[in-house]
């Protein structure tokens, strides 16, 4: 799972990715597009490890891309190289500046966030314009159309001429006809104001209504905590009264806003998170781990994380009966413990 990370130019589009995958690059590598992938801090994990001390403990993990955003590169009839290289991204997170450069106007938030916005709307209403175009001429001409993705193409029209991002209406954002499309304006948003190294507060709204999930950084503060040792971290965090990385707190609410939930498995070997959608059944959570086991899948046997810490251990936990045992169509929740029964 991959997130896109976009914003005006200057609002610290390079810092963020750079706190968040301590990918650090020089200036003269800073307009290339960038990819990392970094662990979902889990408590969880870490406690599993604790009991069972494997040889290997595996966490989650998400992916960031910052594309390259050369500023005189300008493309005149299509859509600008930008949104090309984010539309295969399964989410975004939009970083809005929130600090004073000397001798620059002051920061206003809330505009920024709209206008980028209207970038996202403005790219998908070319691509809806231009697939309306041809499904009505094929109808014209008697040819077989989709007879679902048309009303559908015609409500984000709708939608994006009044301004408004396909996202704010979430059964049409999902809708599998258009899915292919990679809507912009359809992907789920994790906005971050970058705030200045003493403010962590989120700006005054001003009236504005904004739906999506807003968070406040201090970018350029997380990005020097990264480069530094454990002891010196410790240190920056109490001088600067931070209980914990906001890092920590956006790669974990990344993993939210994708849908993504993690059970687990565990042994002497390995303790492991997976990642999965909410609500996967466990026939298709066995397969994230292999082809094999959802082939043969006889039972899934299931612990609650939760019943695991009241019991203190897998025994104790059978005693109580917290135990179970699931099929094929039980939707797995965040923090099963399982162990897959097959026969191949």
């Amino acid at each position: 799972m991959k997130l896109g990370i976009i914003g005006l130019a200057g609002a610290g589009k390079s810092t963020v990715f750079e706190a968040l995958t301590r990918n650090i690059q020089d200036d003269a590598h800073k307009k290339e597009g960038r990819i990392g992938t970094v662990q979902v801090p889990d408590s969880r994990v870490d406690i599993l490890s604790g009991m069972y001390k494997p040889k290997k403990t595996i966490y989650a993990q998400v992916e960031y891309f910052l594309p390259g955003l050369p500023e005189r590169e300008k493309q005149s009839g299509k859509e600008q190289d930008q949104w090309v290289k984010v539309r295969d991204c399964d989410a975004l997170i939009h970083v809005v500046k929130n600090y004073e450069n000397f001798g620059s106007d002051k920061p206003d938030p809330y505009k920024d966030i709209l206008a980028l916005d209207q970038e996202l709307i403005i790219a998908d209403l070319m691509v809806v314009e231009k697939r309306l175009e041809r499904l009505r001429l094929d109808k014209q001409r008697g040819r077989n159309i989709d007879q679902e993705e048309l009303p559908l193409l015609e409500e984000c029209l709708v939608m994006l001429e009044n301004e408004t991002p396909i996202r704010k209406k979430a059964g049409l954002a999902a809708a599998r006809p258009l899915r292919g499309y990679a809507f912009l304006s359809a992907k789920p948003v994790l906005i971050l104001f970058n705030n200045d190294d003493e403010d962590n507060l989120l700006p005054e709204t001003d009236g504005n209504e904004i739906n999506d999930i807003l968070m406040v950084i201090r970018g350029k503060l997380e990005q020097e905590l990264v480069q530094m040792s454990e002891e010196e971290a410790a240190e920056f965090l109490s001088e600067f009264n931070i209980s914990i990385s906001a890092m920590n707190r956006v790669i974990e609410e990344s993993y939210r806003l994708l849908g993504l939930i993690s059970f687990f498995t565990v042994g002497e070997d390995e303790v492991r998170a997976w990642t999965i959608k909410h609500s996967t059944a466990a026939v298709d959570a066995a397969e994230v781990i292999h082809s094999d086991i959802k082939k043969g899948f006889i039972r899934a046997e299931v612990l609650a994380y939760d019943d695991l810490m009241d019991a203190s251990t897998y025994q104790e936990a059978r005693k109580k009966g917290t135990v179970r045992l699931e099929g094929k169509t039980y939707p797995v929740k965040d923090g099963d413990i399982i162990n897959f029964r097959f026969n191949v």
